[in-house]
Parts: structure tokens; C-alpha cells; sequence
């Protein structure tokens, strides 16, 4: 029977340009302490969650490595939603909110993940169970902890399990086309962690929390100071001016992606997910139009990235 982590030709073939188009919706984009990942046990990708699918593309363009992730489990009723998702290497999970006999459910997730770091394919979950846009982070969930603790058990002998905090910053929440930094800090080495504690059987509940608060204060650390040293000063009206011409031609050639855009902004509740469905139709709409609109799409959002700035 195959396995989430088990390679896809087809997802292996779309994953360089998958990655490139994401890099390419942002002006500016950073990944920083890449010398921090292990590379000598499994690996537990832990960062803050602000922006919705984009946060999880902004983990997988960490590496060339493929990873798994979850995903709230609500989403994964409908069956072919489901298929799609699993392709995409997504596992369900349930969280508190969702009531206490949905959360029991998760033991086949944390089961599954477990499989998947002893095979050697890094898992990535948002500890803190939500998005949010905002440079704070929420309390941390016990399932990252749970998976963490359960991979120890298994297979800590053969070689550590680690949870890898990192920190994700936008310069704009809501709009694409701005600044990324991805920050890996130090790894928490749960392995070493579990056997520091001499009473660990008769203290898992203290083990928990004392990973949780430690995670936390990584965390905190990565996020709420602007990491991109960037040049933002705006162009001069009169060059604004001079390329309005070429602004009304991106404009026009763009219609159906800047449409979208608007539609979204409008119909959409939730501003978290602007980005993340924005960047999904652009990848869709540039693909089938064979990357020609590319260049006027990219002139269209330097423009208005411009004039908001200005």
C-alpha cells in the first residue's frame, strides 16, 4: 500500500516550477539559518502561521526535499478534495475546536506521521492550530508534541527526533508582490530533551509542557522584527508617470489575474487566504497561457506595489 511520502513522478516533475512561480510572487524573498536544519536525524518543521497556504510553500521551498504537512481535517470531507490533498502530501487533522471525540481521531495522523519522519521525509505542522496575519504567536496545540514524542518512542535509538522552529515574516499580509523572510532557528533536540529526564514515563504531561515553552520562546524570538534590510523608496512620480503607458498595457493584458484579484478581495472573509488563492489562480491562469502574460503581471504588481508605497 503506498505511503504520503512515497515520491510521485508527476509531483516531482511540477515541483521545481511550483516553487519558482511562488518565489517569483514576491519582490524580495530570504531564507536565513539554513544551517541550522539537521541533517543526522528526523526533522519537525515548526513555524508561526500568518498567512495561510503560503506559509506552507514558503516551508517546502525550504529545500529541493519533498515534506508532508496537515491541514485542518474539516476540509478533507469531501472525498476528491481529499485525493487531491493527499496527493499534495497533506494529512487531516482535528483540533480542539473541532470537540474533544474529533481529536481523538488523530491517532491514525500522528501514527502516519511518525511513519513518515522514520522514513526520512521531514513533517511540517502549525503548532499553534490557526492563521493568524499578526507578529505574535498563539498557544501552542500538543500535537506537534505528541508526533514528537511518539517518533522518540519508536525509533529514538536509531537517531534523534527534532522540532525545527521557524519564523515566517511578511512585509504585507494581504497583498503578494512584497518581501518574505523565512528564519530557521536553533533546533530543539527532543531526543536529548526525553533523556534528560530520568522520570520521563511517570512526567509525559511535564515533558509537554516544558517542550511547549521552550518552542514558544524560539519562536517568539524568530518573528515581530522585520528581518529584510530592503531598499524600499518608491520610484519618482515623474518615472511613475512615464510608465503609465506601459501600466495600462500590463493592465490590459492582465485582465482576467488583477479581475481575480479584485473578486477575491471582495468575496473572500477570511484576509488570510488572499495571498494563498491569489498566488494558486496566477499559477493556474500563467500556466495555461503558456507564462506569456508573465512579464505585464509582474509590471502590473511593481506598479501598484509603487503607488502603495508612494
Amino acid at each position: 500500500m503506498s505511503k504520503i511520502q512515497d515520491k510521485d513522478w508527476l509531483y516531482l516533475f511540477l515541483r521545481p516550477y511550483v516553487d519558482w512561480m511562488f518565489r517569483r510572487s514576491y519582490r524580495h524573498f530570504r531564507y536565513e539559518g539554513l544551517e541550522n536544519i539537521p541533517t543526522d536525524g528526523a526533522v519537525i518543521f515548526a513555524p508561526n502561521h500568518t498567512n495561510a497556504l503560503c506559509d506552507a510553500m514558503a516551508i517546502l521551498g525550504i529545500d529541493a526535499q519533498q515534506k508532508v504537512f496537515v491541514a485542518r481535517a474539516d476540509i478533507f470531507k469531501d472525498p476528491k478534495k481529499a485525493a487531491i490533498l493527499n496527493w499534495l502530501k497533506i494529512m487531516p487533522i482535528n483540533r480542539i475546536r473541532d470537540g474533544l471525540e474529533e481529536v481523538r481521531h488523530n491517532d491514525e495522523t500522528i501514527n502516519k506521521a511518525v511513519d513518515t519522519l522514520r522514513d526520512g521525509v521531514p513533517f511540517c505542522i502549525f503548532a499553534e492550530g490557526t492563521h493568524h496575519p499578526d507578529r505574535t504567536i498563539l498557544p501552542l496545540s500538543k500535537g506537534i508534541f505528541r508526533i514528537a514524542l511518539q517518533a522518540n518512542e519508536s525509533f529514538g535509538h536509531e537517531k534523534p527526533i527534532y522540532i525545527v522552529p521557524v519564523g515566517i515574516e511578511y512585509g504585507d499580509y494581504f497583498h503578494l508582490w512584497n518581501s518574505v523572510c523565512v528564519t530557521i532557528g536553533a533546533p530543539i533536540n527532543v531526543t536529548a530533551f526525553v533523556n534528560s529526564r530520568l522520570s520521563f514515563a511517570d512526567s509525559r504531561a511535564q515533558v509537554i509542557m516544558e517542550l511547549r515553552e521552550i518552542l514558544t520562546e524560539r519562536l517568539k524570538s524568530l518573528i515581530g522584527d522585520w528581518r529584510l534590510e530592503i531598499d524600499d523608496r518608491g520610484w519618482p512620480k515623474w518615472l511613475a508617470v512615464l510608465l503609465f503607458p506601459l501600466f495600462v498595457v500590463s493592465a490590459a493584458m492582465t485582465i482576467p489575474l488583477w479581475g481575480m484579484w479584485l473578486f477575491i478581495q471582495h468575496h473572500v472573509k477570511d484576509r488570510a487566504f488572499h495571498n494563498s488563492v491569489m498566488y494558486v489562480w496566477q499559477l493556474v491562469f500563467l500556466t495555461i497561457t503558456l507564462l506569456i502574460p508573465l512579464p505585464f503581471w509582474m509590471f502590473f504588481q511593481e506598479y501598484i506595489y509603487q503607488l502603495r508605497h508612494d
